[in-house]
């Protein structure tokens, strides 16, 4: 046998022992559609809204493409949202003053109060979830009633953030978004025990079929900066590692979310998304009966901004690639910024 005849009969063998090629199932584009195992939907996305007093819109700096909105640029914005597919919008107001408890948080006439209105009467078909924390609302920034003044509590440190006296203010401001016709209301404050009590007040005034979207694994993540602009709620003194998570923990997540879902959560979100990929996994597996969301959050967000206007990334790609890597860790919903852009691309 010649030295050729070697070599084509190596080759031969070699192919008839090859029985399993993946790569048969990725020769076209139809067959990689047919085989797909996660699909992106813009059903998915829930789209963040930052609402304030005034007329207009202001671009936020570190966000391209995201604005600071009036109440009727946020009906418009959402009816924007509603036509490329996506049918869930989250509000974050911006009051016209702050004060140490967050008095606007559960006015009447506040911001978001007057955005729930308006977005419900015009679009009754957008699903209006609202944030229910204090910070944006508070001069001092942080996400409860501080130790401090008429608050002090001996044994805890000046400036502490108290547990029990926020939850009453929580309670009070998710009642009030309740009332104004919200279809879900979101506390974010990582307050022990504050699904209980937003559950109890909401159930006391008449609204226990109102679900509860818990931030039940929010880590004190350095990734929240440009969020902290937008809403101009960045705490004026140290930080919030005293309720927010250790970026270091997952056993602890499965602890917060089966607390939140024992005191009436029905649905659950890992915040952020992109570097918390394996608490997503892990929190979904413990809880599969639960919805489970994710928040693709202002840091993640405004990297992809960046590289994209340096022209290091194909901008759309990168996007889609990120959000489907977030359902496919086990998100059934997805809180994002690029939320329209996403769906204009999916299209």
């Amino acid at each position: 046998m010649t030295l050729l005849e070697n070599r084509e009969s190596s080759i031969a063998n070699r192919k008839s022992k090859i029985v399993n090629r993946p790569r048969r199932l990725r020769a076209t584009p139809a067959l990689r559609a047919m085989v797909r195992e996660t699909e992106l939907n813009p059903r998915d996305f829930i789209y963040p809204l930052f609402v304030r007093h005034g007329p207009g819109r202001s671009e936020i700096r570190s966000m391209p493409g995201i604005c600071q909105l009036s109440v009727e640029e946020a009906v418009r914005e959402a009816e924007a949202a509603l036509r490329s597919g996506v049918n869930g919008v989250i509000l974050f107001g911006i009051p016209k003053e702050k004060d140490p408890i967050g008095l606007e948080n559960f006015a009447e006439d506040g911001v978001v109060q007057q955005a729930i209105r308006l977005i419900k009467k015009e679009l009754p078909e957008m699903v209006v979830v609202t944030d229910v924390c204090l910070c944006e609302y508070t001069d001092h920034g942080h996400c409860g009633i501080l130790n401090t003044g008429e608050h002090f509590q001996i044994g805890l440190p000046e400036g502490y953030v108290l547990n029990d006296p926020t939850l009453d203010v929580l309670a009070k401001v998710a009642v009030s978004h309740a009332q104004c016709g919200a279809d879900i209301v979101a506390p974010s404050g990582m307050m022990d025990g504050m699904v209980a009590a937003i559950r109890g007040a909401l159930d006391e005034a008449g609204y226990e079929n109102l679900p509860i979207l818990s931030y039940a694994v929010k880590y004190a993540s350095s990734f929240y900066g440009p969020f902290r602009e937008a809403a101009q709620g960045a705490p004026k003194f140290g930080d919030r590692k005293s309720h927010q998570m250790d970026p270091a923990n997952v056993r602890e997540a499965l602890r917060e979310a089966a607390l939140d879902i024992d005191e009436g959560a029905d649905m659950l979100m890992v915040k952020p998304a992109l570097a918390y990929l394996d608490v997503i996994r892990v929190v979904k597996d413990a809880f599969p009966e639960l919805p489970m969301a994710a928040y693709n959050v202002s840091g993640e967000y405004a990297m992809i901004k960046a590289a994209a206007a340096n022209g290091w990334i194909d901008e759309a790609k990168v996007t889609l690639e990120t959000l489907t890597a977030i359902k496919r860790a086990g998100a059934d919903l997805i809180l994002t910024y690029h939320a329209v852009d996403a769906a204009k691309w999916l299209k």
